[in-house]
């Protein structure tokens, strides 16, 4: 079995025996369009955003993030190579960056103003905590319902989990450079395309002995368009399956955040409604069934108050459809373990090589840090 190649600095190598070059873009938010951040002594803060797709929403997420206040002293967005997932994309911009902390925002998110106000004192507060990380806020989606309903259902789960947490979400969520370089960073090679690579990095980082919160007060705007073959094929293949792989190989830890407290029992209310109206058992499936849609009472009267009443009843369809998927991801879930035992038996090898951060207070903006034959290029992002 082959091990896993080194991490290449930004994958400048990887990309170069593909005889292209990877493209990556830094900057300093401009110190006159905003007010200077308070830094704390020995701490800097860099934005990562992975944008290999080239997302439509990306001058969005970079001016929300100019504009907020106390924001990071460095920005890194990662355009290329085209093709390359998420997770190596972070890695890569992890790789350059300056900071001490890492503050990861996707490319479809808009940051609230006080975002990294909020990130800044958590880590002040807190100097015991490895990572923090938000949510999505509950403003309903320009993109019809089926976008509305899986922003707000994400809200409704952080919102409702605040405090200690196993798991990361690098949609707004922010680590220590030194935690993140000690777990060797995203697992690229696991997880190639959009997937679970930022709930494994926390499992990671937990197990490590590493402290992580959910702050449900760090939020930011889903700008993202949602279809419903794409909400299936999502919750099937690219959420459901790794996740509940993750649940075999880590047990209990990685069910904690989808699975906690109420979210747990409508869960297990959902799976025995099925399997008893499958086995004819339809008056037991009745009571379950009034027994899930109580539970998630909350949930749908969210929805219909923000974004109205079509919405909130849709919610009740689709949050059904959203659970349907997850049972049927299941033995997927168990196949892509074995897969993965199998796969990854071999020696492991770090990805995470960087360059020595500056030791000056605050963070520089970023050089050229290629050697080599067929360096990246590297280009500012353009001002605000």
């Amino acid at each position: 079995m082959a091990s896993k190649p080194p991490f290449r600095r930004a994958l400048g190598l990887r990309r170069a025996r593909q005889g292209g070059n990877a493209v990556a873009a830094s900057t300093r938010p401009d110190p006159g369009s905003q007010q200077e951040p308070a830094l704390v002594a020995g701490q800097t803060y860099t934005a990562i955003i992975p944008a290999t797709d080239k997302p439509v929403t990306l001058e969005r997420c970079l001016a929300a993030i100019r504009a907020a206040a106390d924001a990071p002293e460095e920005i890194i967005v990662v355009d290329g190579p085209p093709g390359m997932g998420p997770a190596a994309a972070r890695n890569a911009g992890a790789a350059r960056a300056n900071g001490s902390i890492l503050v990861f925002v996707d490319s479809d998110v808009e940051v609230h103003a006080d975002a990294f106000t909020r990130i800044r004192a958590t880590f002040e507060r807190r100097p015991d905590l490895a990572a923090v990380f938000g949510s999505y806020d509950d403003l309903p989606s320009l993109h019809g319902v089926v976008s509305t309903f899986r922003n707000m259902l994400h809200h409704y789960v952080h919102q409702t989990s605040g405090g200690l947490a196993t798991t990361f979400w690098a949609g707004l969520g922010a680590v220590r450079r030194d935690a993140f370089v000690a777990v060797d960073g995203f697992d690229d090679w696991r997880f190639r395309s959009p997937s679970v690579e930022d709930i494994e990095l926390g499992l990671r980082l937990s197990t490590a002995g590493g402290l992580i919160q959910l702050d449900p007060e760090i939020q930011g705007t889903h700008l993202k368009r949602w279809r419903l073959h794409a909400m299936l094929l999502t919750d099937l293949m690219y959420r459901g399956m790794p996740w509940t792989a993750l649940m075999i190989e880590r047990g209990p830890q990685a069910a904690r955040l989808n699975l906690r407290g109420s979210h747990g029992v409508a869960a297990a209310a959902f799976t025995l409604a099925v399997a008893t109206f499958l086995g004819r058992r339809p008056r037991i499936a009745f009571a379950l069934a009034i027994v899930y849609l109580a539970i998630n009472a909350p949930f749908y009267a969210l929805v219909g108050r923000r974004a109205g009443p079509k919405s909130g009843s849709a919610a009740v369809a689709l949050l059904a459809v959203h659970n349907l998927a997850a049972l049927g991801s299941a033995p997927l879930g168990v196949a892509a373990f074995l897969a993965h035992r199998i796969r990854g038996s071999g020696p492991r090898a770090t990805r995470m090589t960087y360059h020595a951060p500056p030791t000056t207070r605050r963070a520089r903006p970023s050089r050229r840090l290629w050697r080599g034959a067929a360096p990246p290029v590297a280009t500012r992002a353009p001002g605000p």
